[in-house]
């Protein structure tokens, strides 16, 4: 999902640009909390009754969905802070 943000628009009169700027935040941070449940443990090879490699190949998939669905309940907190330091930046211009 790309999102083209439009430039020379004032961030404070466009909606459209901090809603853009928002999703991108909320993506990096499902992206960080997607690397975060792979380092604990999420996806690991069972000994028993494991899917095989199917499972492996798709253990990706939901570590990003479930990352996502973190983020859309609230998530830890960064995709906020990611978009106040954008908009901060944005409104130095």
């Amino acid at each position: 999902m790309d999102v083209s943000l439009p430039d020379a628009v004032p961030l404070r009169s466009n909606p459209d640009r901090r809603e853009a700027m928002m999703a991108k935040a909320q993506e990096l941070e499902a992206s960080f909390l997607a690397e975060m449940l792979g380092h604990a443990g999420l996806g690991e090879a069972r000994e028993t009754f494991g899917g095989g490699h199917g499972e492996d190949q798709f253990t990706s998939f939901l570590k990003e969905e479930q990352a996502k669905l973190m983020v859309q309940r609230g998530g830890i907190g960064l995709a906020e802070l990611i978009f106040k330091s954008m908009t901060r930046a944005e409104d130095a211009k």
